[in-house]
């Protein structure tokens, strides 16, 4: 395949992803990586910028055989049509398959449950993913049982109209009932596994949060995402010196109240539906290991 930039000064991958049908950047990023795209016939990188004349030659390889074993296992779905899903995650599984966890995610679920009636824009390790929660985050998640979904679903993600809602408990006390945290996230400098507010190689990131009820030395809030960064509420809420509560990663390093895992439940998510734009929307209760959290805060007065 072979293509001719219209943009002057436009990054390789973004244009890959903008001209060629159901590829997103990431996917360009890897083709780049793999060798599979040359640029004025020499291999190219993926953040060359495109100028005038430029051909991009594109080869895409056979999609290659992975093993991913479809598994048995309870999925909680709270809402279902043709063309998607939207199920509650428990803390504890991991949404698609990487080192550690080969057999026993959500998407060997999927699979089982579902076989090849899953979106195939993300890839063979992630099927029908449109986003994904942390491991142990519990709460709402919509999977795309076809491309056209996942291509407007993910399309409804980036320009934020798509509606994440989560709760969660964090230390200390607020004096506002309201306020938005805007601060860019980036990958930690020295730690590749964590993100970080920061000015270098960041991406905005907006969280609004609103408190629900306060307790002695903790706060139960709401937030509202505008952006989708990776951990991006852990990140902003220890930014701001409330930690959610127990998370050792971002925030204080012992577990507190019994909880050694971050108390974050994505509890609502409102979007247009595919196929026709009505509005959809889905909850998913406290889970009983928030709802122990909130006890322990009430007995303590």
């Amino acid at each position: 395949m072979t293509l001719h930039p219209d943009m002057p000064g436009e990054r390789l991958d973004a244009f890959l992803a903008r001209s060629v049908e159901n590829m997103t950047r990431s996917a360009a990023q890897k083709l780049i990586e793999e060798g599979c795209v040359r640029l004025c016939g020499k291999p190219a990188k993926k953040n060359d910028k495109l100028k005038p004349g430029d051909e991009v030659t594109l080869e895409i390889p056979e999609p290659k055989e992975v093993d991913i074993v479809p598994t048995e296992m309870a999925l909680d779905i709270v809402y279902e049509d043709e063309d998607l899903l939207v199920l509650n995650k428990p803390k504890g599984l991991v949404v698609h398959p990487a080192a550690g966890h080969s057999d026993d995610t959500l998407v060997n679920g999927l699979l089982y449950a579902l076989g090849d009636r899953l979106s195939g824009i993300n890839g063979q390790l992630r099927p029908g993913i449109v986003h994904r929660i942390d491991k142990d985050t519990s709460g709402l998640l919509a999977v795309a049982k076809n491309d056209f979904a996942h291509r407007i679903l993910a399309s409804q993600l980036k320009d934020h109209t798509m509606a994440r809602t989560y709760e969660a408990i964090v230390c200390g006390s607020f004096r506002e009932d309201c306020g938005t945290v805007n601060a860019p996230i980036g990958r930690h400098p020295s730690d590749r596994k964590k993100m970080c507010v920061t000015q270098r190689n960041s991406k905005e990131a907006v969280t609004h949060w609103e408190v629900v009820a306060r307790y002695r030395g903790y706060t139960h809030i709401r937030c509202r995402l505008e952006t989708g960064r990776t951990h991006q509420i852990r990140v902003h809420m220890a930014h701001i010196g409330h930690p959610i509560l127990g998370d050792t990663v971002y925030g204080h390093k012992k577990p507190e109240l019994g909880q050694d895992s971050q108390c974050l439940h994505a509890g609502a998510l409102c979007f247009r539906h595919p196929r026709d734009e009505r509005p959809v929307m889905v909850f998913a209760p406290l889970p009983e290991y928030f709802t122990k959290v909130i006890e322990k805060l009430e007995r303590m007065g």
